[in-house]
């Protein structure tokens, strides 16, 4: 069996089958990137806050280019190394990057700038960390539709203020959302919200039907576009470093 991280609340994992959701969820998005981003041959990507580690791998085997890993946790840069060898990973603070200016063709960083006291600073350090003409993504819970309370987020984000906290260091911003499917949207049309039902209660609580939705979450169980970001569960940002 696949060793995982101790779940805190604060990043989720594959093989859980209670965070399926929440991980099919993070999954899509990095799908999204993966679809989007147009690297040179022998180009690199740097996952900042890569976390468990699936994220920077899935982008390396799409993409066909070398991705690095950084991360401030000692005990999930130890997993990314066994679980992703593949993945070469450092320790560091995301506001002082351990990286010369322009050393990567772009950057990601899923679901992390929440997380984050200087959340300007860490903008500016992604631009800085990049070539002139690469790109930065960043994902981040919508705060109008997240549910409140969790104590690992600093400050979370509307679509206006992630694409202004963008802005001040990166150029050509572009905010996508995230939104569930169909299938999704059909069993709440039902039942009520499947967020709102994961966390009223323990996983082995949970009602046999809501145990069952969460098993069978997958990644295509989302969609991502640009129409009324405000309405998304997510939003991803797009930007440039400018030259």
């Amino acid at each position: 069996m696949t060793e995982t991280l101790p779940l805190t609340g604060e990043r989720t994992a594959p093989g859980i089958w209670h965070e399926t959701y929440w991980f099919a969820r993070h999954e899509a998005a990095y799908r999204w990137v993966a679809g989007r981003l147009r690297l040179p041959a022998g180009g690199r990507l740097l996952d900042a806050g890569c976390g468990e580690g699936y994220g920077a791998d899935l982008l390396r085997t799409v993409l066909g280019v070398a991705v690095h890993g950084l991360d401030y946790d000692v005990l999930t840069l130890r997993h990314v190394r066994r679980r992703y060898p593949r993945i070469p990973c450092l320790q560091g603070n995301l506001v002082q990057q351990p990286f010369a200016d322009s050393s990567y063709d772009a950057l990601v960083s899923m679901q992390t700038v929440e997380h984050l006291w200087d959340q300007p600073g860490f903008v500016a350090d992604c631009a800085r960390v990049v070539r002139p003409g690469g790109t930065v993504v960043l994902s981040t819970p919508n705060r109008l539709t997240f549910p409140p309370g969790n104590w690992y987020h600093t400050t979370e984000l509307t679509a206006t203020e992630l694409a202004a906290l963008t802005s001040t260091a990166l150029t050509a911003v572009s905010v996508a959302g995230l939104w569930h499917g169909p299938r999704l949207a059909q069993w709440e049309a039902t039942h009520g919200s499947c967020v709102t039902a994961q966390l009223a209660d323990d996983p082995e609580s949970w009602a046999p039907g809501l145990a069952d939705l969460v098993r069978s979450v997958r990644y295509d169980d989302f969609v991502i576009g640009t129409d009324d970001p405000d309405t998304s569960l997510d939003l991803l940002v797009t930007a440039v470093r400018g030259g």
